[in-house]
């Protein structure tokens, strides 16, 4: 019985209500601001389907992370045939039209 309680206690602590004002602004509650640690300036991909918005978060990915995208660019470039000489090629071009 106490998991279902604590279970239940963690989704309210997640669940608040807002308005959005006539200007579109919508103001995160205050106690989901500091759960989600939110601070001014903090950018979100936002996500529609039906009747539901979805705000994510957007965060840069740590220098691992950032490692690990690299690597795999590399990885697919390579076996696409895609030749540092081609890559510079298509920046020139992009650059110079």
């Amino acid at each position: 019985m106490q998991l279902g309680y604590n279970l239940i206690s963690k989704i309210m602590s997640s669940i608040a209500t807002t308005k959005m004002s006539s200007r579109g602004q919508v103001v995160i509650p205050e106690k989901i601001r500091e759960r989600l640690n939110l601070k001014p300036g903090t950018e979100f991909v936002i996500i529609a389907k039906g009747d539901v918005v979805l705000f994510k978060k957007v965060s840069p990915p740590s220098w691992e992370q950032f490692d690990d995208l690299i690597r795999e660019a590399r990885r697919q470039a390579r076996s696409s045939g895609l030749s540092p000489a081609a890559v510079k090629r298509a920046i020139s071009r992009a650059r110079h039209g």
